[in-house]
């Protein structure tokens, strides 16, 4: 699944392929969003961690969780 990530006051979104379920994802950023957590923290599904603070958060995209065809789309 693709996240895009807006940050505040920045030109660029944040994009990474994740191997998280948007079930899981969607529900840890609720819950790090009501408890007034300062960061949220995501991993990619190349190994890499992310670490985002919630106040500069301007939104969150979630793509669909689909995969990836192989050869020629007409």
């Amino acid at each position: 699944m693709e996240i895009r990530i807006g940050i505040a006051n920045t030109g660029r979104e944040l994009s990474f392929e994740t191997n998280e379920a948007a079930d899981a994802v969607k529900k840890s950023v609720a819950e790090a969003l009501d408890s007034a957590a300062t960061h949220l923290t995501f991993n990619d599904s190349k190994g890499n961690s992310y670490i985002v603070p919630t106040a500069g958060l301007a939104y969150i995209e979630f793509g669909r969780e689909e995969s990836r065809r192989v050869g020629f789309v007409a």
